[in-house]
């Protein structure tokens, strides 16, 4: 009996993955609740409700497997700093080899106000570092994104670097958190095989 018993999936189990779910941030604690971290605090949030441990150092990210929608999944956060997410995501991508359509990435927008999202199935990199670096080196932009809005910056002569490293005024808070939260939900949906639902629901 044990010859047929289905073999245990391992972490390293390449065949298993169905979708990757990326949250773009800085790693450290310097960076922890920066605008533009959103991406990483939106997914702290989708594992912590699904209960998977994204803290396996690999592929120069943190990763975590789970199930989410009966789908298997895997939960990334490259530690590569923002402007280098595509290095960690390709080689991710190429070991489990999931085709980029599968690759779900949560980021900060600034063209979005606090509290808004828009979910969408592919495009450009909309003046996003991080996404930049994503479209390079998967070559590729048929991949499904959840944009989370920080909003933009007070003046227009100041530096960007400084308002997206910055952190979220006490008075966006409670925006702020429904959207990380809500942000995971769109992608419950994504997975789950429904993407108009997705965006009809949190697209504003």
């Amino acid at each position: 009996m044990a010859l047929f018993a289905r073999r245990k999936k391992t972490f390293s189990d390449s065949s298993a993955v169905e979708w990757v779910i990326a949250g773009l941030g800085n790693p450290g604690p310097k960076y922890e609740r920066t605008r533009h971290n959103a991406g990483f605090l939106a997914l702290d949030r989708l594992a912590a409700r699904h209960r998977i441990d994204v803290t396996r150092l690999k592929f120069r990210g943190l990763l975590g497997r789970g199930e989410i929608a009966g789908r298997q999944v895997l939960l990334v956060k490259p530690q590569t700093f923002m402007n280098n997410s595509g290095e960690c995501l390709r080689e991710v991508l190429d070991f489990y080899k999931v085709p980029p359509e599968r690759l779900i990435v949560l980021f900060d927008d600034i063209s979005l106000p606090p509290g808004r999202l828009r979910v969408r199935l592919r495009g450009s990199d909309g003046g996003h570092n991080g996404i930049k670096s994503i479209l390079y080196h998967i070559r590729s932009d048929q991949f499904p994104r959840v944009k989370i809005g920080v909003g933009d910056r007070p003046h227009p002569e100041m530096d960007l670097a400084d308002w997206v490293l910055g952190t979220v005024a006490r008075e966006d808070f409670p925006q702020w958190e429904d959207a990380l939260e809500r942000a995971g939900r769109a992608c419950e949906l994504l997975v789950e095989g429904s993407p108009a639902e997705a965006m009809n629901r949190y697209n504003s």
